[in-house]
């Protein structure tokens, strides 16, 4: 059965139809990637200053449109109007640290006997991005900006429910002067244009977005083809809050609740040292009362709906009517609504505390001492992100040090600066993005030895 020519996108608050765009397939594809490839080796040769004019001249063009990007993810994503103007707010500085960038992306000199060695820095030529759903604007830019600044062209595949900002920001990046066909935005489905992009001889390397099970298969079809690639995937990321901290600051309901509990470095397993375990059970019962759940265009909304109907089955699959939990409440009618959701009668076992919900549900669990806690907070496949809460810094840091996972924050929940690197262990992927390094992860180290010896008598 073949798929659609075309992709419906939903409100997820609503159900209506807001925009109809063309589905990209293999043909699509390869007339993109051809056409990146040429204007690529044009962009690579220009001055970095010059590109990072231009990249720069793209931030100020997004810094106009950002009320016009934020509603937009308003209505395709259910995200709230504030989040949503925080994410074209990333974009467009991700784009000003990026053009930074290009201008330092430096090689080395190498001491080398009988002669002069240096190392350049040489761009890949054409990168595919797979962006998801969760946060399309945001997660489009990290892997595509970067590249862009250390001289490569970027075709980026959006989710298929999620296309309109990444279909934008194309149009301001021409608006802005970038080379046409520099930075092409194709949406498709996954396994036509995806797999397409991935496979695609001429791409040189994949930056994807998603679930752990995708990631794996997007991997052994890059393995063909000795391909680099960068996966975020999946997430099960543990709040540990041990009997000193600021207990009213580490169960902040919206640690799991941001974007409807759809992102990956959601702190979903809340683990709270047995002495103040029954406090934060009365809290977080409180705090999941006065949670706003509603219209995400409504400035006073905290949180909106889930994106899609099969994600909101998926997510009731994990709590049944019966469970023991503590909860918030939801809108009726149309639209993707899940209340807040603390699952408090949960074994440290059982799926919803092991599997990656991704939804506006976590698990309370206690733990003994520290020892315990670091059990429990490495007990899952997943190893992206977590909080340790304490006053005592010796703690804080062997905590930090013991948990598995590539983003710790200690008395705070933050996950995410453009300007440090971002990435998991384990089954949350591999590689990273943003920071200092951003721009290097989209490069080929050359080295070159120079002789200085002369010629033989």
């Amino acid at each position: 059965m073949s798929e659609p020519h075309e992709l419906q996108v939903l409100n997820p608050a609503t159900e209506e139809v807001v925009a109809t765009v063309p589905a990209a397939g293999a043909p699509e594809v390869d007339t993109a990637v051809a056409r990146a490839a040429r204007v690529q080796q044009k962009w690579a040769a220009l001055p970095p200053a010059d590109r990072a004019r231009l990249l720069r001249r793209f931030a100020d063009t997004v810094d106009g449109r950002v009320e016009e990007l934020a509603r937009l993810e308003v209505r395709e994503a259910g995200h709230t109007v504030g989040n949503a103007r925080w994410e074209a707010g990333n974009a467009r500085d991700l784009l000003l640290y990026a053009a930074g960038g290009a201008e330092r992306v430096l090689g080395s000199q190498i001491p080398a006997p009988g002669g002069w060695n240096v190392t350049f820095h040489e761009p890949l030529g054409v990168i595919g991005v797979i962006a998801p759903w969760n946060f399309p604007m945001p997660i489009a830019a990290w892997g595509s900006f970067p590249a862009l600044a250390a001289g490569n062209a970027v075709v980026l595949k959006p989710a298929e429910t999620t296309p309109l900002t990444a279909l934008r920001l194309a149009e301001l990046a021409l608006e802005a002067g970038l080379p046409e066909h520099l930075f092409q935005v194709l949406p498709g489905h996954g396994h036509t244009a995806g797999r397409a992009l991935v496979e695609h001889p001429d791409v040189a390397k994949i930056v994807f977005t998603g679930s752990t099970a995708t990631g794996r298969e997007v991997m052994e079809r890059c393995a063909r083809l000795v391909k680099p690639v960068t996966l975020e995937l999946g997430g099960k990321s543990p709040n540990v809050v041990f009997a000193d901290a600021d207990l009213e600051a580490a169960l902040d309901p919206f640690s799991f609740l941001d974007n409807a509990g759809q992102d990956c470095c959601a702190r979903t397993r809340i683990l709270v040292q047995e002495p103040v375990y029954e406090r934060a059970r009365e809290f977080l019962a409180g705090a999941l009362a006065s949670v706003v759940v509603g219209d995400p265009a409504d400035e006073k909304t905290q949180m909106g709906p889930l994106i899609s109907r099969r994600q909101l089955d998926r997510v009731r699959s994990y709590v049944p009517e019966d469970a023991e939990a503590l909860r918030g409440a939801a809108p009726d009618g149309a639209g993707f609504w899940f209340p807040p959701t603390v699952l408090t009668g949960e074994r440290p076992d059982s799926p919803a505390v092991r599997e990656e919900i991704f939804g506006p549900v976590a698990v309370l669990l206690p733990f003994t001492d520290e020892q315990d806690a670091v059990r429990l907070a490495n007990d899952t496949p997943y190893g992206l992100s977590g909080s340790v809460w304490t006053r005592d810094i010796g703690r804080a840091l062997r905590v930090s040090r013991a948990a598995q996972a590539g983003n710790l924050s200690v008395n705070s929940h933050s996950s995410v600066r453009y300007w440090t690197p971002f990435g998991g262990s384990k089954q949350s992927g591999l590689g990273r993005e943003l920071g200092p390094g951003a721009l290097t992860a989209f490069t080929e180290t050359k080295n070159v030895f120079i002789s200085t010896e002369g010629p033989a008598q």
